[in-house]
């Protein structure tokens, strides 16, 4: 009989122990999750000040190009085409 004692009282430690493994998991899951939302967060804020920048190089570049910088006046007007047709594109939506 003491050793059929001995075997629950060995299982209920080791459930013990699990039930404390998987509580811990549990919070440091929860605790990584958030993380992962700030750091998701982070990364879009990121990636729109990227966006942002990208854009204004590009229209640094462009207002060097019309200010006479050393680019030739094809590229220059192919540029201002390029504009022009992304404005043409933002009213057709705007219209919609």
């Amino acid at each position: 009989m003491s050793k059929a004692l001995e075997a629950i009282h060995s299982l209920e430690d080791k459930l013990k122990t699990l039930l404390a493994n998987y509580e811990f998991l549990k919070e440091e899951n929860e605790i990584l999750l958030q993380n992962v939302g700030k750091l998701q967060t982070q990364l879009n804020v990121n990636l729109q000040i990227i966006e942002d920048q990208n854009k204004k190089h590009e229209l640094l570049k462009i207002a060097k190009t019309i200010d006479g910088s050393n680019e030739s006046t094809r590229e220059t007007k192919l540029k201002i085409n390029a504009l022009i047709r992304e404005i043409d594109k933002c009213i057709v939506q705007l219209s919609e």
